[in-house]
């Protein structure tokens, strides 16, 4: 029995054959860089897939002197929020086909110099810096010789480059829809105080309702823990405290979840006794509560799309600016707000 000969690899020049274009208008399609119509892209793409071609990355890695890698620092040990940013870093950097190496500190810096040590000795062409909080945390350096982009975490070095959601904008389009839905007694249950995020959402939602000339219930917001049994002792705060309160925004989806429950418990009907917005889209939280929870979503995957794109581009020797770069949530329209 004659074995068949091997198949030739299928050359850039080929592709470029199919397609009508230059070689170089293949690289760049494949590597989803370069001023191109879309036209142009679909077409060499729909050209690589119809011969099959595959790029050799080892080549190009060593034409380039780039490794076509991304390190990816966290401190977010369950990854509930490094994966929806991982989703979409993944998203931004599929067309240029890198690869992302996952190093998880467990929020101790010792670990995370390592895991940093480690991505620069494999020569990543650069990093993201994430985490569980939005809170500022230090630079992972300014003498590090590749990019980095800071996605979720804000870095205290106004030099490096962070993506956030903006909070503030969140919790004003949570309480504007309160209003909107006839609220006018709203009480505001937030997270530790200590917190940025708790801050700018108490920021936000108080900024709603001054603007719309309506007071907060209590006279000031409730602070405690990121959790649903806060929620439901804020909620027996709320009952105890003979105020009339018709709306609550929530900081956080745990502790929305822990207000219904509370609500729920002694006899109030939500949403038409009381509507409850919280934050986060979290589905074990918001679609799993009773009823199902109008919240804010952070748009973690987008963090992560934005803050992939830049580092792209700065991968590229592009400037990317510094500072902060703010992401705009969403509001998800739930049960626990709508009145049939």
């Amino acid at each position: 029995m004659s074995l068949s000969p091997r198949r030739r690899p299928v050359t850039v020049a080929e592709v470029a054959a199919i397609a009508g274009v230059s070689p170089g208008t293949v690289s760049k399609a494949m590597n989803g860089r370069g001023q191109l119509k879309e036209e142009t892209r679909k077409r060499v793409l729909a050209a690589a897939e119809q011969l099959g071609f595959t790029p050799n990355l080892m080549a190009k890695s060593l034409l380039s002197g780039r490794t076509y890698t991304v390190g990816i620092l966290t401190t977010d040990s369950i990854g509930r929020f490094t994966i929806p940013i991982l989703t979409g870093a993944e998203d931004a950097l599929g067309a240029g086909q890198m690869s992302l190496l996952l190093c998880e500190s467990r929020g101790d810096p010792i670990r995370e110099q390592h895991y940093l040590r480690i991505l620069l000795a494999r020569r990543v062409d650069g990093i993201i810096v994430t985490g569980r909080s939005s809170d500022m945390r230090p630079s992972i350096g300014r003498d590090i010789p590749v990019p980095v982009v800071y996605a979720l975490v804000q870095s205290e070095d106004p030099n490096d480059l962070s993506i956030l959601h903006d909070d503030g904008q969140g919790a004003f389009t949570a309480v504007e829809h309160l209003l909107a839905t006839g609220r006018r007694k709203i009480a505001i249950v937030a997270g530790p105080i200590r917190h940025s995020a708790t801050q700018h959402r108490v920021d936000g939602a108080e900024r709603a309702l001054s603007t719309a000339g309506v007071s907060t219930a209590l006279g000031g917001p409730l602070y405690g823990e990121w959790s649903e049994q806060w929620g439901r002792e804020a909620a027996i705060r709320l009952i105890k405290s003979d105020m009339e309160v018709d709306g609550v925004f929530c900081a956080s989806d745990q502790i929305a979840r822990g207000v219904a429950d509370g609500f729920r418990e002694n006899g109030l009907d939500v949403p038409r006794q009381v509507g409850i917005v919280g934050v986060d889209n979290w589905d074990v939280m918001a679609a799993a509560s009773r009823p199902p929870l109008t919240t804010i979503d952070l748009n973690l995957a987008e963090i992560g799309h934005v803050a992939a794109t830049r580092l792209l581009s700065a991968i590229d020797g592009h400037l990317i600016g510094r500072g902060v770069e703010y992401v705009a949530s969403s509001l998800v329209k739930r049960r626990s707000t709508e009145i049939d």
